[in-house]
């Protein structure tokens, strides 16, 4: 499909005014990847450092676990009113402000004196992580319609090492020079990349034309939702997944900090490294996905996701097990997501980003949900019931594919 691929490059050339047409070379879908993990990376940095946080600044336990729960909260929002500005705004300057502002909250969150500032900072960090998904749809817009599953793959394998990585760069910089220094770090990379996207993103390019004023925006993501039963059925698996996945990423570090373990942070945060695995089920699924294997790659992740619970039970007698069943759950995960993209992209190009918002509504719902489940379930009943809310999550999803066709 050569053709298309010069249509998109002559359009985005057409748009910017520049000279030279702007080529989506595997450099810059690598640039995109890892703009993707460093944003979202810091939705998941204050796993391992919650206790940490709390002592520092003398909050209640209580308190501590709503750090998350806003920081989930504020992405939620951020994908409801500021994605789907990408399908009317300039997108390279909306990637590029959005980071400027999240440069600005991050410092909020690395200087808070006090739970009422660091809460409000990850809050607002939660908001504008959200030029995460901006960048997926821009980079889909940008990708010939042959290869969109490659590219969609590619830069969702960066999504995944952010937040899997997050833990453990986290873990290692707070044992080494305090939490704060996480987010500052984290607040220099952001305004390096804001630079480079600045210099190497087209003008205008993969800006749909539409003219709908965001009133009118908000509602016709609500609409896209009432017409295409594909966009709901993919929305409910990604709730799904995403619950699973964040009952078990949200909890694990509660039973490795206990008898027999007590792991120190670094140790917990290098977990993450287990699941990079799953970075491979999102370049393999998109691939899979130009094929038109989509629904079978479904199942067969669904089908993985809930066996991975079975080796994750016996986390507590055995650190291999919990290994060999991160790998599973990550695998599995990340092939569904990258397949619900890729499907409900392609429904209508033109409103990607209200899409790709919108399903990821989904998403931050599922993994609020996990969290808040699984954190108060592991202190009432123990690991092994955390496990079986997992497989629950992991069943209903193989369920609903079992029942229903795209």
């Amino acid at each position: 499909m050569p053709g298309n691929g010069d249509a998109v490059t002559r359009r985005a050339e057409a748009r910017s005014g520049e000279g030279a047409a702007f080529v989506l070379s595997r450099g810059v879908v690598l640039l995109f990847a890892v703009a993707c993990g460093t944003a979202v990376a810091n939705v998941y940095f204050a796993q391992p450092l919650l206790v940490t946080m709390g002592h520092d600044l003398a909050m209640s336990p209580a308190l501590v676990g709503s750090v998350v729960t806003l920081t989930h909260v504020g992405y939620g929002l951020g994908l409801f009113f500021l994605v789907p500005l990408g399908d009317v705004a300039d997108r390279r300057r909306l990637i590029v402000g959005q980071l400027l502002l999240l440069v600005v909250a991050l410092v909020v969150v690395a200087t808070a004196h006090t739970a009422a500032v660091l809460l409000a900072g990850m809050a607002a960090t939660g908001l504008l992580a959200v030029v995460t998904q901006t960048l997926v749809a821009f980079a889909a817009s940008l990708a010939p319609p042959a290869e969109r599953g490659r590219v969609v793959g590619l830069v969702t394998s960066g999504v995944v090492i952010g937040i899997l990585l997050a833990r453990t760069a986290s873990g290692l910089m707070a044992d080494l020079a305090g939490w704060r220094s996480v987010y500052l770090a984290s607040a220099s990379l952001s305004a390096v990349l804001a630079l480079v996207l600045h210099r190497v993103l087209p003008r205008h390019g993969g800006a749909p034309p539409t003219t709908l004023g965001y009133g009118q925006l908000l509602r016709s993501t609500v609409t896209l939702f009432a017409r295409e039963r594909l966009l709901r059925l993919r929305a409910l698996f990604g709730l799904l997944i995403f619950a699973a996945f964040s009952t078990l990423w949200s909890s694990v570090a509660l039973p490795l900090s206990e008898a027999p373990y007590f792991l120190p942070h670094s140790a917990i945060g290098a977990l993450g490294m287990i699941g990079v695995a799953g970075a491979l089920a999102a370049t393999v699924a998109g691939r899979l996905n130009d094929r038109g294997l989509s629904r079978r790659t479904t199942g067969i992740a669904l089908a993985l996701l809930a066996v991975s619970w079975l080796p994750l039970a016996f986390t507590r007698g055995s650190l291999w097990a919990l290994a060999l069943g991160v790998v599973l759950l990550d695998l599995a995960v990340q092939a569904v997501h990258v397949t619900n993209q890729t499907l409900i992209y392609a429904l209508h190009p033109e409103a990607g980003s209200r899409l790709i918002g919108g399903y990821m509504v989904f998403y931050s719902i599922g993994s609020a949900t996990g969290a808040i489940a699984a954190t108060s379930l592991y202190a009432v009943a123990g690991w092994g019931a955390v496990c079986a809310l997992g497989a629950g999550f992991s069943c209903l999803g193989l369920a609903l594919w079992a029942l229903m066709t795209d």
